[in-house]
């Protein structure tokens, strides 16, 4: 099959990608060049999408191509990379009627890593099986994400909620607490004062911290990508915020936080209602609130509060490209370990495992 490969570093090449997924209905936000360039380690690492037109549609593969030279016990893979889809959703998205299909994709993808020595491939999936391109191998179920679907109306959605939301929703009310929804970043200062001290409340990982840069470039860069909502309280002091992602017909919370202070005034339940109902008048389709930090922990239960039976299942696929070289990275890798002094197995569930 005829498979592109467009590097995002590439003036002539982003342009081409940027014109494909101008060109697709949903333009997912994941599958932008800048996304997958924010999650990518500058100066190291590659932003590519591998693509293919179709006759009224086409597919199209956002990933990070990563060196694994950089890796201390990379010696022996000094020109092998790996690929994975930046943070979020992804995988082999696909438009229009279909004449290409999952194996002659592969097929296609297999050609390219064996010519560029790229040993694996890590897919985050969407959670929209509709808009994939199914890859042949398998497939790992990692955990449940909670949809909200915006195609209802006020009463039904509110009579929809579980009844704590509907509670806390009035008691932000009661409270006076309003919410605005910002589109230009004008709020940016207030939503990093809170959403760091929130991470810092919750000691986060280092991977949750994102510099300043992250939230400019995307607002400057994706401005259809992006919403901010706010909650003020009567004295208009923001005291509860969130980024919302935004594509064509969906929604994504991504990353937000409330003061702690205010916890009982239930400002982050408002939030998430009126969110709900701005992206339906948007004429967004739904809105992906996300799943927890493990099965059926708190995080889960409080987005499931707003989506009773919006449970979806998080897939990811892992590809092993070539064996042999696959083989060699995991010999390297242990015997750096030991060279170490230390006794490594990797994670189970991780992938790829020489890296874990």
């Amino acid at each position: 099959m005829n498979l592109d490969v467009l590097d995002a570093s590439v003036p002539a090449e982003r342009a081409r990608w940027l014109e494909l997924w101008s060109a697709w209905p949903d333009r997912e936000v994941q599958a932008h060049p800048t996304y997958v360039e924010l999650f990518a380690r500058q100066g190291v690492d590659r932003c590519l999408a591998l693509v293919s037109a179709e006759q009224g549609g086409g597919v199209l593969f956002p990933v990070v191509l990563r060196p694994l030279s950089e890796e201390p016990w990379g010696e022996v893979a000094e020109a092998c990379w790996d690929v994975i889809t930046p943070y979020g959703y992804g995988g082999v998205y696909r438009w229009g009627p279909g004449l290409v299909d999952g194996p002659s994709f592969l097929a296609g993808l297999e050609d390219w890593a064996r010519e560029h020595q790229v040993v694996t491939a890590f897919l985050r999936l969407s959670l929209f099986p509709e808009q994939q391109l199914v890859l042949p191998g398998s497939r790992d179920e990692r955990m449940t994400n909670v949809v909200r679907d915006l195609e209802i109306d006020d009463d039904a959605l509110w009579a929809d909620y579980a009844h704590k939301v509907r509670k806390n929703v009035k008691r932000a009310r009661a409270h006076e607490l309003t919410v605005e929804f910002d589109s230009t970043g004008a709020g940016l200062d207030d939503f990093l004062e809170i959403y760091l001290a929130t991470m810092d409340r919750r000691s986060a990982g280092s991977s949750f911290y994102f510099e300043r840069s992250f939230f400019e470039r995307l607002v400057e860069e994706i401005p259809q990508g992006f919403v901010f909502a706010h909650v003020r309280d009567p004295q208009g002091r923001v005291i509860s915020t969130e980024l919302v992602l935004l594509s064509a017909s969906t929604g994504y919370s991504f990353l937000g936080g409330t003061r702690a202070e205010t916890f009982a005034m239930r400002p982050n339940d408002l939030l998430k209602h009126e969110t709900i109902r701005w992206l339906r008048d948007q004429g967004k389709r739904a809105f992906v609130l996300g799943g927890g930090y493990g099965a059926d922990d708190g995080i889960y239960r409080y987005k499931k509060a707003f989506a009773p039976s919006g449970d979806r299942v998080f897939i990811t696929q892992s590809l092993v490209l070539n064996e042999r070289a696959f083989d060699t990275l995991m010999s390297a890798r242990s015997e750096w370990e030991r060279s170490q002094g230390r006794a490594w197995s990797p994670a189970q569930g991780f992938f790829p495992p020489y890296r874990s």
